[in-house]
């Protein structure tokens, strides 16, 4: 399989903006963002999040607007600024909410694998996914589906499905790679596979899950089945994917990629880079029949037969 440039870093770009008076750069992935509009009037909800301030109709469709500064820990952002912020309208887990920000600085193209993972020693339930910098500047990557989980718990959990006998041992068999650079998007899938009692390693970022992937086949213990999300610093799920279909002691993995992103260019991008399935997060219930429709085809040698993806 000749090498070739991944399709993710074509596009995707990077939303550059600030929640302080300081002008500390932040930064989401543009495949997140729908829109960026000047700030609206709100209609305030009753017994909402005290993060949200209210909600937006645009283009017919009625959008909650959260105060993006206060939802992280900063000043929130005071009704008399409101009329200077911007709105990030993002489609991601399965929603839309507009991030209400303090200003937008620009868009501009980025070299992922240029992003450093967040400090370990920041702690795991901090709000960063990635560091890089801009004209000499630090950026910091927001994990978007954090901050959203503490908005809407509902997030954090899901419908499990009841598995058969036969099913979890047939998960249970393989071994299993989860690889997400979210904090809590990898508690959902720990969660997920510890509630049904099925064995699995984690890595938080592609780099990492790559490496172990080649020190696991080098022992005769090949990854049977990888699930993986698609932004990443490092190495995306994209380019995970490829190389894993371009080296014959991985290739027969299974390969689901998990993502935010509501896309038609995801599936796509799945389907050329040599995954099996794209989910969008979070459902644990599609997470596990996506999982035994792969230990099914690993039990029949069918791998390199692609099903269709999902997102």
């Amino acid at each position: 399989m000749a090498k070739i440039a991944s399709k993710a870093n074509q596009s995707q770009g990077m939303l550059m903006f600030t929640l302080t008076s300081n002008k500390q750069l932040f930064a989401i992935g543009t495949l997140k963002v729908r829109e960026i509009v000047p700030f609206q009037p709100t209609t305030q909800i009753p017994y909402s999040h005290h993060h949200v301030v209210g909600t937006i109709t645009l283009r017919n469709k009625t959008i909650p607007v959260i105060n993006m500064p206060a939802a992280i820990g900063f000043r929130p952002i005071q009704p008399e600024e409101y009329q200077s912020c911007y709105l990030i309208v993002t489609d991601c887990l399965r929603t839309v909410v507009a991030f209400m920000v303090r200003s937008i600085e620009k868009i501009i193209d980025c070299d992922w694998k240029s992003i450093e993972s967040a400090p370990k020693s920041t702690g795991s339930n901090v709000f960063v996914t990635g560091i890089t910098r801009y004209n000499d500047k630090i950026v910091q990557m927001l994990d978007v589906e954090l901050l959203l989980s503490k908005i809407y718990p509902q997030y954090e959990t899901t419908y499990i499905p009841m598995l058969t006998d036969i099913e979890r041992e047939r998960l249970k068999a393989l071994n299993i790679l989860l690889v997400d650079d979210s904090s809590i998007a990898r508690k959902q899938l720990s969660d997920a596979l510890d509630s049904i009692n099925i064995p699995y390693q984690v890595c938080n970022n592609g780099l990492e899950a790559l490496d172990l992937m080649r020190s696991e086949a080098a022992q005769g213990n090949p990854v049977n089945l990888l699930v993986s999300d698609i932004e990443m610093p490092g190495l995306d799920g994209y380019e995970l994917s490829f190389e894993i279909q371009s080296d014959g002691g991985l290739s027969n993995a299974y390969i689901i990629l998990h993502t935010s992103l509501s896309s038609e260019i995801c599936v796509e991008r799945a389907k050329q880079v040599g995954a099996h399935e794209a989910l969008e997060k979070f459902n644990a219930g599609d997470l596990i029949k996506a999982m035994l429709r792969g230990a099914a085809k690993l039990e029949t040698g069918c791998v390199t037969e692609h099903i269709d993806v999902d997102v």
